[in-house]
């Protein structure tokens, strides 16, 4: 499967490429426009037409909060000033301040608290469901847009499309101790939070069922699915959810926020004590796209090693609060959370692993250090144990990923990669299902993996390896749902385009009715997980590849993995 002689592609090119496509893209739009009201004002938004000729109505930019800044840095927001006369929102609004995945350049605005409408019609017998999308990108970058989220393929459907953009990196997931500064943390989140009260509050006026919304996200944008689902303040603000290669369960979701806001401060220029009121003075005074530049700079030599990406992310919040969302362990919010009361549809693509593919290329010594795989265990498990304990696990992980041979990059890409696979995704995934089975067997639970292999459309394989590999790379699964830059007009008999109409098929028919079954996958027919599947590590999903197939879950080692944890530690 991997053969890493062949050229990478560029990654700059690639870049470059989607930037340049800012300009191009989506003039397709006609003359006929309109205005819809809300309830702090009136929008005017466009008729548009898809890649496939579809009409729909996009409204974006639509402000759900105050532009957080000045006061409102690193605190959560506030519901929008209402405004008078039409506002245009006939365009895209800021994206989120970051740094480019590619280019590496500081791009956005720290004036991000937007949203996108899209609506196949605004008027027609019944309100249609309503999907809101939350991107991911490792709570560091990503942006609600047409260039990576066009609503294309969604357009063809009856549903209304809701993307929300919402802070990341310091900006959105800073956390401080001191109660008097109102800066607990999970920032980011509570944009989310508020932009499903705004979608209550105004989506009917756009032809959507506010008692029909089902919230979905990848990668990060999962992660957050998950944590509002075990947030009380979000209960009854959507009704299904759709986690694609992400749970709250993930080890590169919640990180310790211990130190961190002073690191970035002293990294920036502070020479103060680590006072939290010190601290959050000099940070809101340093420039937004300094202080973005300089956070990544933050990760200790012991977290790269343990393969820690992202140093600002979820917490659990420090103390109690008005605005608290999150105050409790998040694994002990599944036993009681209002979300095992609603359907869920989750899973994971054949390759999670190729997302490391090229940092791995750029740096061997990753495998070849690897030892006893104690690095890679998970967080919660090497808590629990001692060193010879953790020793013992780790080299249970290396005899099942390497054989009885010490990992060597030359030999062992392909099981280093499925490795980081498991241990960032497939692991925590399974978690989550027992959890599910454990409080929410009386709700359905789906599970997919995602497994077509294009040669040319799986544009995050291409991304993050050139085409020195074949696989179905994390993130894959988002060119069969979203248009993107990258993305063209497909022939309606290939298997590209065949697999677009199942996955938006599967995932409007869960919008609507709880239940992913829809005559674009018959004779199929996807059944929820049952327990004592899960238990036994081996539940049944459905493999969306070339075709269609009801199988039990074909990964080898998740009992390994598995077998890591206590009963104390799993769920």
């Amino acid at each position: 499967m991997v053969d890493i002689n062949l050229p990478f592609i560029s990654l700059l090119q690639m870049g470059v490429k989607m930037v340049a496509h800012r300009i191009q893209q989506y003039q397709a739009t006609t003359n006929e426009t309109t205005v819809v009201h809300t309830k702090y004002g009136q929008v005017k938004g466009v008729k548009r037409k898809t890649i496939y000729n579809h009409n729909f109505y996009a409204f974006e930019g639509v402000p759900y909060a105050k532009p957080p800044i000045g006061e409102l840095r690193f605190r959560a927001p506030q519901s929008p000033d209402p405004w008078t006369g039409v506002r245009d929102c006939t365009s895209s609004g800021n994206v989120p301040l970051q740094k480019h995945f590619v280019l590496g350049i500081i791009q956005g605005s720290e004036d991000c608290l937007y949203l996108n409408i899209y609506v196949k019609q605004l008027k027609s017998d019944k309100p249609l469901p309503v999907m809101v999308w939350i991107y991911g990108g490792g709570f560091r970058f990503g942006e609600a847009s047409r260039d990576i989220y066009a609503p294309d393929y969604f357009m063809e459907r009856d549903i209304v499309l809701v993307s929300v953009n919402y802070r990341l990196g310091a900006l959105g997931f800073l956390s401080l101790s001191d109660p008097d500064l109102h800066v607990p943390g999970n920032t980011g989140l509570k944009d989310q939070l508020l932009a499903l009260r705004w979608i209550q509050e105004n989506i009917t006026s756009f032809n959507g069922d506010l008692n029909n919304v089902t919230m979905f996200g990848e990668s990060a944008g999962a992660a957050s699915t998950h944590l509002l689902m075990l947030a009380p303040k979000a209960q009854d603000l959507f009704h299904k959810a759709i986690l694609q290669s992400g749970t709250a369960l993930c080890s590169w979701v919640e990180q310790e926020p211990k130190n961190r806001a002073y690191l970035l401060a002293a990294e920036l220029g502070y020479r103060g004590e680590n006072i939290d009121k010190d601290v959050l003075s000099y940070l809101s005074n340093v420039s937004a796209s300094k202080l973005i530049r300089v956070e990544n700079e933050l990760r200790q030599p012991h977290e790269r090693d343990e393969r820690v990406f992202f140093p600002f992310t979820p917490v659990v919040e420090p103390y109690e609060s008005e605005l608290g969302l999150l105050t409790k362990p998040f694994k002990d919010l599944l036993i009681t959370t209002w979300s095992n009361e609603i359907p869920l549809l989750i899973g994971f693509t054949a390759d999670e692993g190729i997302l490391h593919h090229y940092e791995t290329v750029k740096n061997p010594h990753l495998v070849n250090e690897l030892g006893d795989c104690v690095a890679v265990l998970p967080k919660i498990v090497k808590q629990e144990c001692d060193m010879q304990k953790c020793k013992e696990l780790g080299l249970r992980l290396r005899e099942a990923h390497f054989g009885p041979v010490e990992p060597q990059y030359s030999k062992h890409l392909y099981q280093y990669l499925e490795l980081l696979g498991y241990r960032h995704f497939l692991v925590d995934i399974q978690r989550t299902l027992l959890a599910r089975s454990a409080y929410a067997s009386h709700m359905p639970t789906y599970l997919y993996r995602f497994a077509f292999d294009s040669p040319h459309f799986n544009h995050s394989r291409t991304l993050n390896s050139g085409y020195c590999i074949r696989g179905v790379c994390h993130a894959d699964d988002l060119s069969y749902i979203f248009y993107n830059a990258n993305a063209y007009k497909l022939p309606s008999n290939c298997g590209e385009f065949k697999t677009i109409q199942r996955m938006i098929g599967m995932w409007t028919a869960f919008a609507a009715t709880g239940n992913p079954n829809c005559t674009e996958i018959e004779p199929i027919q996807w059944q929820p997980v049952e327990t004592n599947d899960v238990e036994n590590a081996q539940p049944k999903c459905l493999n969306i590849g070339e075709k269609l197939e009801f199988i039990t879950f074909p990964h080898k080692h998740l009992k390994t993995w598995i077998r890591l944890f206590t009963n104390d530690n799993l769920f």
